[in-house]
């Protein structure tokens, strides 16, 4: 029996509308949908009159699986997900251990992770089904956390970024960072952004980092609100390790590091974050072959009207 994956934004009526259309379309075909059970109960405490008709049936219907969140993907095929750039990077920490491929429904808002339109769903679960999509390899950070005697005390991945912050809005946080043993620069800041080339158009955006194409192999470093001559975003490369220490010029400062804006971990002075990109990538369903360029112009309404460039002449 094939499993599918479903994983929704609960609190937005249009996700858990494409959620009802996505179980129809799957139980219709003969395929197990499989929901978290942390969601179907927060979706079955709503009241019914914010529901859409029909969804909580379904969702107690007994060809739906309902599993643990820690057992999400064992035997999953595939993975859907109705939401944002944020539900995505939450059903991700679910699946990536087992390598389930996730594609993304867009709703609506900014984000570059998403891909199908809430409209064309019945389209997108049947092609889906039939296989015929394509698999993008995304990088993601490794991350390591080491106290000041350089024992581990966490370690994590990001397919977005790594950002240390301040805990004290009144307060500089003081930061040495290392690049491939080497030290680069060290100075006060609001904190220190590790990015993928996935997350260029994400939190890195706004700091002030680079665009990146998703296909260059590549983590960035921002530096936020520094109070340095040097304090440019660097670009590197796979082989690349970058380290940013908490130093001791304050001993009593405090910061948190935040892994995709979720997951985060309390840091002291001498705490050291250490971060490379992962053998393991993140695989993303595409059932279009749109260019970057396309997107970003999209996403961003970039003012391109009226544009005759070569490149336009030739499609």
């Amino acid at each position: 029996m094939r499993r599918f994956l479903l994983f929704a934004h609960t609190g937005r009526r249009a996700a858990l509308s494409a959620l009802r259309t996505v179980l129809q379309e799957l139980t219709g075909r003969g395929v197990t949908p499989v929901l978290v059970g942390e969601q179907i109960d927060e979706i079955c405490a709503q009241p019914a009159d914010q529901l859409p008709e029909g969804l909580t049936d379904l969702l107690r219907d007994e060809h739906v699986h309902r599993v643990n969140a820690v057992h999400a993907d064992e035997g999953t095929e595939l993975a859907i997900v109705l939401g944002g750039d944020g539900t995505i990077l939450r059903a991700l920490e679910l699946v990536r251990d087992a390598d389930v491929p996730v594609h993304g429904v867009n709703l609506g808002h900014v984000g570059f992770l998403a891909e199908s339109e809430a409209e064309d769903l019945a389209t997108t679960v049947a092609r889906l089904l039939d296989g015929d999509y394509a698999i993008e390899q995304r990088s993601a950070l490794e991350i390591t956390v080491r106290d000041r005697t350089d024992a581990v005390l966490t370690t994590g991945w990001a397919l977005n970024e790594a950002s240390l912050e301040k805990s004290d809005r009144r307060k500089m946080v003081y930061a040495a960072v290392e690049i491939d043993g080497r030290p680069v620069s060290s100075f006060g800041c609001d904190g220190v952004l590790l990015s993928t080339s996935t997350g260029s158009t994400a939190y890195a955006f706004s700091a002030g980092g680079p665009v990146i194409w998703p296909e260059v192999d590549a983590m960035m470093l921002v530096p936020l609100a520094a109070h340095a001559l040097f304090a440019r975003p660097l670009v590197l490369g796979r082989s690349s390790e970058i380290a940013v220490e908490l130093t001791d010029d304050d001993r009593d400062q405090h910061a948190v590091l935040t892994l995709d804006g979720r997951r985060g971990i309390d840091l002291t002075a001498g705490m050291r974050v250490e971060a490379r990109l992962s053998q393991r990538s993140v695989r993303l369903v595409r059932l279009t072959a749109t260019p970057f360029a396309d997107r970003l112009v999209e996403k961003f309404e970039l003012p391109v009207e009226g544009w005759r460039g070569r490149g336009q002449r030739q499609r």
